[in-house]
């Protein structure tokens, strides 16, 4: 029998104890032996319409669990891993079992479980607790739940990938939007970094370029954008003529830089963090694809009426 993810979790956790990097693959060879599958069970799909394998899936999901927890890490590439100190101190204290309700221990999960930004108290339902969830509300909370690790992830990448290639992805964002010129217009306007006053590119806010937005796209990590950043650029912009600009990061804005913003006269400059750029690669559909899509349908009553 195909485990679930959170049985899969503890022992997914021991076949790290190395503290070596791992690969999909290899663990998945491990814990199907372990769980004594057969090869029918490890290639057993998730639905007939969904292709994907069940076991591997779970594994995944076991894994994203034990990462929200920061129980594991991953590394820049792709399907690596590894455990953590604090992984390495859970398998010291020897739980009995390690599931969801276990994991909660620990803010960072904790987090990760909260339904909408706003709402930090309003955790996923306990396992022991009532469900009095609607279907229907039952799957908003999973979509949600989907889209917040979908954009977790989305931010990790754009951390990772080089200057330029970042500068493209906010490129082909800003056309998605709706804002004019081609994508060959705005390379050409790409300041070089070497003498670049702040500013990164200059956009159409209509397609007939009858005003034009300066933008600034920084790939930062860790280093928060202050106010001094901000003020480099509107000096930047003043510098040009120009009253608006997009200061875009990976990272996010010290509350000093967004008053300064918000409190600008004859300048109107967005500030958009990390969150807040990759809510907007969801919503237009940049760097990612549609894996599946079901429907969901209701009878259509006036189609039994009598003629």
């Amino acid at each position: 029998m195909i485990p679930s993810y959170e049985e899969i979790m503890f022992p997914l956790l021991q076949s790290i104890k190395d503290e070596k990097i791992h690969f999909n693959d290899e663990i998945e060879k491990k814990l199907a032996k372990e769980f004594n599958l057969t090869r029918e069970e490890v290639q057993e799909f998730v639905s007939i319409k969904n292709k994907k394998r069940k076991f591997y899936d779970r594994i995944n999901w076991a894994k994203t669990y034990l990462k929200k927890a920061n129980l594991i890490e991953g590394t820049n590439k792709r399907g690596e891993f590894k455990i953590t100190k604090r992984g390495l101190q859970v398998l010291k204290e020897n739980p009995s079992i390690i599931d969801t309700k276990y994991l909660r221990k620990y803010p960072e999960f904790l987090n990760f479980e909260k339904i909408g930004k706003n709402e930090k108290n309003n955790i996923l339902k306990k396992n022991d607790e009532k469900q009095e969830d609607t279907p229907i509300e039952g799957l908003e909370k999973i979509y949600d739940l989907l889209n917040n690790e979908l954009k977790d992830e989305m931010l990790e990448k754009l951390k990772i990938v080089n200057f330029y290639k970042f500068e493209s992805i906010v490129i082909d964002l800003v056309i998605k939007m709706g804002y004019g010129g081609s994508k060959t217009e705005i390379l050409q306007s790409l300041t070089k970094k070497s003498n670049d006053e702040g500013i990164d590119g200059i956009i159409n806010e209509d397609r007939l370029g009858l005003d034009r937005i300066y933008l600034q796209a920084k790939r930062w990590s860790n280093t928060t954008v202050g106010r001094p950043e901000v003020q480099k650029f509107v000096g930047a912009l003043a510098g040009k003529g120009a009253t608006k600009g997009i200061f875009i990061t990976t990272s996010t804005f010290t509350k000093e830089a967004t008053t300064f913003c918000e409190n600008l006269n004859s300048q109107k400059i967005v500030l958009i963090d990390g969150d807040k750029l990759v809510e907007l690669m969801l919503e237009f559909n940049i760097g990612l694809y549609t894996e599946q899509i079901y429907e969901i349908k209701k009878i259509d009553l006036d189609y039994f009426l009598d003629e």
